[in-house]
């Protein structure tokens, strides 16, 4: 009778169940949370690109007006400083937009800059806008000078794949950075050259085709910066390039031994 009863009530409620579904209850909280998440998520990805500082912005500005010396080494040589064309007798040729500058003497081996408004200012402010006004083919192998540069006749484009120096040694491209003119503190840089900021006022580059092991002195023209009024001993934090494609740190830091002027 036990049994029968058992198999009675199993079907009875067996019966009560047919034609209708299961509901699995569940809260809400954890949906809402994820919600709110996502959301807040958005705002802060959208609030950190509008409050990022764009690449124009910091120094230098359309106000500032700085003077970087520069040189181009070969071997043991320095070249001739840079000059502009005919046309630009009256313009500052070293700066991104050919501005008037009157007072800047011509292939005086310093950079002009004056950064303008809608142009190289800020981080745009590059070793490439300098290299873009005088025609000049920078890479990690090829140093090329256009023939306005050069005399008649005269060499004018080093590869290392071939060019030696007189002594026999292979050679490589490095440009050498002084952040500050007064300072023997230096960063040798062997690629991304056209990358290289102009940081602060009074630097000093030095483009060289020399021997790996090769000494890169000051260019003469970094001693004239003081008589142009600018002021040494800035302070400024140097980026190192690093290859894009390895991230591999491709410059060193070294304490230089040169004096202003070698």
């Amino acid at each position: 009778m036990a049994t029968s009863s058992s198999a009675k009530k199993v079907a009875k409620l067996a019966s009560r169940g047919k034609g209708k579904k299961v509901r699995f209850q569940s809260g809400t909280t954890f949906p809402a949370v994820v919600a709110v998440v996502s959301v807040v998520m958005l705002l802060l990805v959208a609030y950190s690109r509008a409050s990022m500082p764009s690449p124009e912005s910091g120094s230098p500005q359309p106000e500032d007006a700085w003077s970087i010396a520069y040189g181009i080494r070969i071997c043991d040589t320095w070249l001739p400083s840079l000059t502009g064309t005919e046309a630009e007798l009256d313009e500052d040729a070293s700066t991104g937009d050919l501005v008037k500058v009157q007072t800047a003497p011509d292939a005086d081996g310093i950079i002009h800059y004056h950064a303008q408004t809608g142009g190289a200012t800020g981080k745009n402010a590059k070793l490439g806008v300098f290299l873009d006004v005088y025609d000049i083919k920078l890479t990690d192998t090829v140093l090329e000078l256009p023939a306005s540069q050069v005399g008649e006749g005269e060499q004018r484009t080093w590869d290392t794949d071939d060019f030696k120096c007189p002594d026999g040694s292979d050679t490589q491209i490095r440009v050498r950075v002084w952040e500050d003119y007064t300072s023997d503190q230096f960063v040798d840089n062997v690629t991304s050259f056209r990358n290289l900021r102009f940081t602060n006022n009074g630097m000093v580059f030095a483009i060289a085709v020399v021997p790996k092991d090769a000494d890169i002195p000051k260019p003469e023209s970094a001693a004239t910066l003081a008589d142009l009024g600018v002021i040494g001993g800035s302070t400024v934090t140097t980026t190192v390039p690093t290859d894009s494609t390895t991230g591999d740190t491709t410059a060193d830091t070294t304490a230089a031994s040169s004096t202003t002027g070698g």
